[in-house]
């Protein structure tokens, strides 16, 4: 048998080899904070340093100096470094500081040499620590995504920092740091090896970055930027390289059509941001705070000051994090980018986005703009927030933005489901393939039981709920985890239930608070045949191998496109039938559930 062959790579970093990082990787790590304690116990202690330097080099200033010397030893007879002076052991405490920043040197130099990492065609594996050491694998067939973030201080190095998102909670693999060229390139390798393609799609460039294998003994060989001309020829000189990373966008244009990116301006990202919910908390603070002045109860301004601060460095970090955002399809998956001084941006794979919302909040009306949450495997709602941003795939935007954004994140094309977007983003009742929750429901929901409406069409359950914030869930039927109903004793008293779809954990809850019972039943036993048809269908573990059959263009999920699905009775498609029994996806929950 004729063994596969193996896609080219982009950098010659997968190649099975251990390989090092960035040399400035410890310094970026944890010698900023090393740095950063020393320069306050330098500022702190510079008084004292100038009156030692006085004192042990000026020694004979007559009776004048003699008086003034005697105050001082009483001053310092308590403190640390006045005690080493006084006593005379400036010499001893200063080589104690010499030996300890060699030291910490020393550690950095040997953190480097023992942070190692290689790609095969398998896994990415990373060995680190000295006296304890680890050594993590992440298997390419898991990857969930890709990111890539440059901190301000970390772009000066021209580095960046790459995170292997895999399923499972705390099973990201870091590699932090890398030349930022090179990164970008082992970026495109690792998308390209879990992608399963067959055919070579590049050939392999030299890049702009290069790296040492393990055993290289010279840092000068490292995963750091080679002295060669830019692409266009023009930059020669490190810092015209730097200048030139600084203002790339995040998104190369050659990845995507310029029609399929999607952007963001700055007045529309700023007013969204002041008409959010902060917004509304900061004022009222506010108001408490000159209330409390007014009536002389000084303590509001310890309670609540802080708090305003708080809320305003955040309503902050959301406009410098979606200033310069950009999402587009690329061969390789939804690329999402984003930041000002300190950027970052993620690629999903074909296929990992488990569920998807779409929400507007009530001050956002007007103005008729949306944002769009997902969960994705390897995210939690108690994640960082670093990685609760990752979730935000469309901060605010209209609703065409909406639209393309949803036709690169849904397996489908967004056709299949363009008639019934406009009526699950602002629509009432039942129509447009939307069946709506019964009048009796507005004992449970009495402002948003018009809106509650459910539909299913071309492997896509959509859940439609709210009033004061209008809410669109979208959810892949090939990633469902199971379903379930739940019916208390008010529900029952209504004929009426709650459903819930299961999905990993996230931002987005897809669940119907109020169906009619029957109704409720027939879409349980709906949507858990359809799921073991669409699952059995689905390919996105191999999307490189789908593509490299269909020959799909840019669009990042071409190769998921069913086949036209079986009529039914229903008013909505569903898919054609399995050819073997799948095992059950669900159960029906257990008759005790409460309201």
């Amino acid at each position: 048998m004729t063994a596969p062959v193996a896609p080219k790579t982009v950098t010659a970093l997968a190649d099975g080899e251990w390989h090092r990082l960035h040399p400035a990787s410890p310094l970026l790590r944890g010698g900023l904070v090393f740095i950063a304690v020393l320069g306050f116990v330098l500022a702190n202690l510079r008084e004292r340093i100038v009156d030692m330097f006085v004192v042990v080099f000026v020694p004979d200033m007559g009776d004048e100096f003699d008086g003034r010397y005697g105050e001082w030893q009483n001053d310092w007879a308590n403190d640390p470094v006045g005690a080493i002076v006084v006593s005379g052991q400036t010499g001893w405490a200063l080589l104690a500081v010499a030996v300890v920043v060699i030291g910490v040197v020393i550690g950095f130099w040997l953190s480097w040499r023992m942070h190692t990492f290689r790609i095969t065609h398998e896994a990415v594996e990373v060995r680190s620590g000295i006296l304890f050491r680890s050594h993590r694998s992440a298997r390419l067939d898991r990857v969930q995504g890709v990111n890539l973030s440059r901190p301000l201080f970390a772009r000066l190095f021209g580095t960046a920092k790459l995170d292997v998102s895999v399923a499972g909670q705390s099973g990201n693999v870091q590699l932090s740091y890398l030349g930022s060229a090179l990164a970008d390139g082992l970026r495109a390798d690792i998308l390209r090896l879990a992608s399963g393609a067959r055919a070579e799609r590049a050939k392999p460039t030299a890049p702009e970055d290069a790296a040492s294998p393990a055993n290289s003994a010279s840092p000068a060989n490292s995963a750091t930027d080679a002295p060669a001309a830019s692409a266009h020829g023009q930059v020669s000189t490190v810092i015209g390289r730097r200048v030139d990373e600084f203002l790339a966008p995040e998104l190369d244009p050659s990845l995507a059509p310029p029609e399929s990116v999607v952007h963001l301006s700055i007045g529309r990202v700023i007013g969204s941001t002041l008409l959010g919910g902060t917004t509304i908390s900061i004022l009222v603070f506010v108001g408490i705070i000159v209330a409390g002045i007014a009536m002389g109860q000084t303590w509001v301004l310890f309670s609540f000051i802080p708090a305003v601060i708080g809320l305003v460095g955040y309503l902050w970090s959301r406009i410098t994090k979606s200033l310069r955002y950009s999402i587009a399809g690329t061969p390789d998956g939804v690329r999402i980018g984003y930041g000002l001084l300190s950027t970052a941006n993620q690629t999903i794979p074909p296929g990992r986005v488990h569920a998807v919302a779409v929400t507007q909040w009530i001050l956002w009306r007007p103005f008729g703009w949306w944002t769009i949450k997902v969960n994705l495997a390897g995210h939690s709602i108690s994640s960082s927030s670093e990685q609760n941003q990752r979730t935000i795939v469309l901060p605010v935007g209209t609703a065409d933005d909406v639209r393309r954004v949803l036709a690169l994140l849904l397996p489908e094309p967004a056709d299949a489901l363009s008639p019934l977007l406009a009526t699950g983003l602002t629509g009432r009742g039942a129509g447009a393939g939307f069946t709506a929750t019964p009048r009796r429901g507005a004992w449970l929901r009495p402002f948003s039981w018009r809106r509650i409406g459910w539909a299913a069409e071309a492997g896509v359950v959509l859940f439609r709920t709210g009033a004061l914030t209008r809410s669109l869930v979208l959810m892949p039927l090939a990633r469902m985890q199971s379903v379930a109903i739940s019916r208390g004793p008010v529900r029952r008293l209504l004929d009426l239930a709650s459903i819930r779809v299961h999905t990993v954990m996230g931002p987005v809850v897809v669940e119907l608070g109020v169906i009619e019972a029957h109704a409720a039943r027939d879409l349980f036993e709906r949507l858990s045949a359809d799921a073991v048809a669409w699952a059995a269908m689905d390919e996105s573990d191999h999307w490189g191998a789908s593509r490299d059959d269909a020959a799909s263009p840019v669009a990042p999920t071409a190769a998921l496109v069913a086949p036209a699905p079986a009529a039914t009775a229903t008013p909505t498609s569903a898919p054609p039938e399995s050819a073997e029994p799948a095992s059950a996806t669900s159960a029906h929950a257990p008759e005790g559930s409460h309201d």
